[in-house]
């Protein structure tokens, strides 16, 4: 009789990574943010990051930042590598950078989410990664599931509504639209 591999589930929040081994199960759930996955066969490790921007606006000092697309690749290949897991040998899946909006916004001259994608398909090309898979752009969110036993990522795209937000009257909470 074969024993059943208990599995631990991470749920990241904007601007968290996480490295683990065969025993986690890693979600999150992404609008214009972006999550890289990076799984290494061999060792059953791999990681998963949710960046917020893909690069800060202005030069800063200090610690390295998991909201940075940059940042967070930087931080899940150091710890990988301290697990044997060497950039090369990893194979990577991009998702989200979508547009929250099934409108674009009058006046926005910038696309965060399209940028947030092309900055981590260029960082992974940089440095010779093979991107197994990607989903990204489109409206809407999508809930991302990273199995790190199998290497496979499940990717759900919700799309966008096309009501207008809710705003709130004086005196009155708002509420979120679209939560899940």
């Amino acid at each position: 009789m074969q024993r059943a591999h208990r599995v631990t589930d991470i749920f990241l929040l904007p601007g968290q990574y996480f490295v683990g081994n065969q025993v986690h199960r890693i979600r999150t759930v992404l609008g214009s943010c972006v999550s890289i996955t990076l799984w290494h066969a061999r060792r059953r490790v791999g990681a998963m990051s949710h960046s917020v921007l893909p690069a800060p606006d202005s030069v800063r000092a200090g610690q390295p930042d998991a909201r940075y697309c940059a940042d967070a690749l930087e931080m899940m290949l150091r710890d990988l590598a301290a697990l044997g897991a060497a950039p090369g040998e990893c194979q990577a899946k991009v998702f989200g950078g979508a547009s929250m909006f099934a409108q674009p916004l009058l006046g926005d001259g910038h696309d965060i989410g399209r940028r947030n994608g092309e900055l981590a398909l260029r960082l992974l090309r940089e440095r010779h990664i093979p991107v197994a898979s990607e989903s990204l752009y489109g409206h809407g969110h999508r809930r991302i599931v990273f199995s790190v036993a199998s290497g496979d990522v499940w990717s759900q795209q919700v799309a966008a509504s096309s009501a207008a937000p809710y705003r709130a009257r004086d005196g009155e909470r708002g509420r979120l639209a679209g939560a899940v």
